[in-house]
């Protein structure tokens, strides 16, 4: 059945109404088709994925998170036999283009940020309640070997391509000095994996979180990270800010060593900042999607802020050099 059909069938189903118009909608980075598919009283949005695994992941998911009332989309009807489901429509606006509108004052942004940060802790804190962590995909928990596949996604589009000169050995050894150290604090929360502002909508204000599929176990500080250095938006002004914010929402919450979370912070916010140059690198040069190799500029000053930040940095002394090199030329 082609998807086109399919999108017609589960949105009839759903709906009992005859479908009036059916939209796809712009792809990122991922190969998954998604449509927005109306009928004259009803909206909807169609995603379909021959990733099964991934598509049972974003289902339940998304059963538990409405079960706790966290900010996620409606799920309407799934076939996944035939790899589609159907979500809430929540429009157009995300928090990318909201940020980056120069008619929404600085007030009304932070407002907005500030309301995603209490969201996005309560996903962290409640997200692995009462679910099966095998359903989680590509792994269980963002651990050793998930940090060492985005450190030579780094290594192999972006380094290479770049024509970065490294020891390879040299090189791996820190990779994995750096796994070990980042899995060495409380990986116990759920980690959403790509939180970032093209995965936040805004419906009147109000955030919901959409792409969490790759969510699984992890630190706390890798999406507060995602989030405060998003490639795609300019938060240099905020971030300090944002991120006392976020530790003081988090400390009424739970009890917490501010100074060690600080550090972690900025070492999640290294690994984070290692796969996007990576992404960016591999769907600009080998995909040919322009508009990922336009962050790079962005990755790139907020990787020198990041490095001047993280002392331990310099205890991988050939990745550390490697980086210098990247952020000099």
């Amino acid at each position: 059945m082609r998807y086109l059909d399919l999108a017609v069938s589960i949105f009839t189903k759903w709906s009992n109404e005859q479908i009036k118009t059916i939209n796809t909608l712009p792809q990122s980075g991922s190969n998954r088709i998604y449509l927005r598919t109306e009928s004259e009283n009803k909206s909807a949005i169609c995603a379909i994925s021959k990733d099964d695994r991934e598509n049972k992941a974003f289902v339940t998911l998304t059963k538990n998170f409405h079960k706790k009332d966290l900010r996620v989309p409606a799920l309407y009807e799934e076939d996944l036999t035939n790899f589609v489901y159907l979500v809430e429509d929540l429009g157009d606006l995300n928090l990318c283009d909201f940020y980056n509108d120069v008619n929404v004052s600085p007030e009304n942004k932070i407002s907005v940020y500030k309301k995603i940060i209490g969201n996005l802790i309560e996903l962290q804190l409640k997200g692995l309640e009462d679910l099966d962590s095998s359903v989680f995909y590509p792994r269980e928990a963002f651990d050793h070997q998930s940090i060492m596949w985005d450190l030579n996604y780094f290594k192999y589009y972006f380094l290479k391509l770049s024509k970065v000169h490294f020891y390879e050995q040299d090189l791996e050894d820190d990779f994995n000095s750096f796994a070990e150290y980042l899995t060495n604090t409380d990986c116990n929360y759920f980690l959403f994996r790509d939180f970032q502002s093209r995965n936040i909508m805004l419906v009147n204000k109000e955030p919901y979180f959409i792409d969490y599929q790759g969510g699984r176990k992890g630190a706390l500080q890798y999406d507060i990270a995602s989030l405060l250095f998003d490639a795609n938006v300019n938060l240099s002004e905020y971030r300090k800010d944002l991120l006392k914010y976020y530790i003081i929402q988090l400390k009424s919450k739970m009890n917490l060593d501010e100074n060690e979370f600080v550090e972690y912070f900025y070492g999640y916010s290294l690994i984070r900042l290692l796969q996007m140059l990576g992404a960016f690198s591999f769907r600009g040069k080998i995909e040919r999607k322009p508009h990922f190799e336009e962050a790079i500029p962005q990755a790139l000053e907020n990787l020198e802020l990041i490095l001047s930040k993280f002392e331990k940095a310099k205890s991988f002394p050939t990745l550390y050099k490697v980086l210098n090199r990247i952020i000099s030329n």
